[in-house]
């Protein structure tokens, strides 16, 4: 699978944009705050329907329009399929494939899988459970329309039960009901942690062999899933913790709360790990979703490196770049002296000033 072309109309700082990427290594260079990563949220948004950084459609609309439109062309099993998002400020996004309207986001998923690696990534271990459960939700969501569904209700659910428990404050008559909203949440919860369980069983098949290389044999990494509160708990825990959710007025039980730990030979590294052993976990994590995704697919996603390089240290830089030489990479970077000093195969250059590209050799 590759991106062959990208247009961009009225989106962020582009008011038009036309590129063509090569099927190797592809990078977009300039200062900061020129517009490099926008081209890389644009990609994700094409894949996920979402905003990496989690931005709102009509923030990602050019300042003072209405409406943007992202083209982006891919080729996948030798056939050019096209996807077309229509932006609006006032409405849901509109969806195309090949010109015909589709109905749903999952309906999307998995036509291009990319993975997106960034700085913020490189905290993924050391920060908090949100993050790391925006990690797992992201790549789940790619890989099973049926993940995504299930999440979306549930988040939708978590929500409408809060609401509810602020409201038992001023109409306590309505507690009854919670009856309702709880047994959907079961429902839907059980299938997230069935699904995040066996989503750690793969990632740990992939990840120890890429983190024993990576770390030179000194270190032998397990990712542990640490739900909530498990399946045949989960009805009697809610029950437990009703009253405790009503004074607090907020759901306290059910996979909005799991965590899943990294460890280093029985080393917590969220907690005891240095920065670099934080980092090189980090990196596993990220290759280990490469292969996932192409043990689960059959076939080879898009990586989209985001001012990755300059937070590795020079190991890694050549680790991670003899492992991308055969895939489809758009990386952006404020100048190209790792690559050249990596003697690293670069495909394209595009250099990037304020909203503007010019492809250079």
């Amino acid at each position: 699978m590759i991106i062959k072309a990208l247009e961009l109309n009225q989106f962020r700082n582009y008011e038009q944009l036309e590129l063509s990427f090569d099927a190797g290594t592809n990078i977009l260079y300039g200062d900061n705050a020129q517009g490099k990563t926008n081209i890389l949220e644009a990609v994700y948004l094409s894949a996920t329907t979402k905003s990496h950084k989690g931005s709102k459609d009509k923030d990602m609309i050019r300042f003072g329009k209405e409406e943007a439109h992202i083209r982006t062309v891919i080729q996948k099993s030798g056939m050019e399929q096209r996807i077309d998002m229509h932006l609006r400020s006032s409405r849901t996004k509109g969806i195309a494939i090949d010109g015909g309207k589709i109905k749903k986001a999952a309906q999307l998923l998995g036509l291009l899988n990319v993975v997106f690696f960034s700085p913020e990534d490189l905290s993924i271990i050391k920060n908090g459970p949100a993050e790391r459960r925006h990690f797992i939700d992201m790549e789940l969501c790619q890989l099973d329309s049926f993940y995504l569904y299930n999440l979306n209700h549930y988040n939708k659910i978590v929500n409408q039960r809060n609401s509810l428990l602020k409201d038992l404050f001023v109409n306590p008559d309505l507690k009854d009901t919670l009856s309702i909203w709880d047994s959907q949440l079961l429902s839907y919860g059980s299938k997230i942690i069935e699904r995040r369980k066996l989503f750690i069983e793969q990632l740990n098949e992939i990840i120890f062999e890429i983190h024993k290389q990576l770390s030179g044999d000194r270190e032998h990494i397990q990712i542990y899933y640490e739900p909530n509160v498990e399946v045949s708990e989960y009805e009697k825990k809610m029950k437990s913790r009703q009253e405790v959710d009503i004074r607090l007025k907020q759901t306290t039980v059910g996979p909005h709360r799991d965590d899943f730990s990294f460890m280093a030979d029985h080393v917590d590294i969220r907690k005891f790990g240095s920065q670099g052993q934080q980092r090189t976990a980090a990196l596993s994590l990220k290759l280990s979703e490469i292969e996932l995704v192409k043990k689960i697919t059959g076939d080879t996603p898009v990586l989209l490196l985001d001012d990755v390089l300059s937070e590795l240290d020079s190991n890694r830089q050549n680790y991670l770049l003899n492992y991308i030489k055969d895939i489809q990479t758009i990386i952006t970077c404020t100048g190209l002296d790792e690559f050249v000093n990596n003697r690293f195969t670069i495909n394209k250059v595009f250099h990037i000033v304020n909203g503007t590209v010019a492809e250079s050799n």
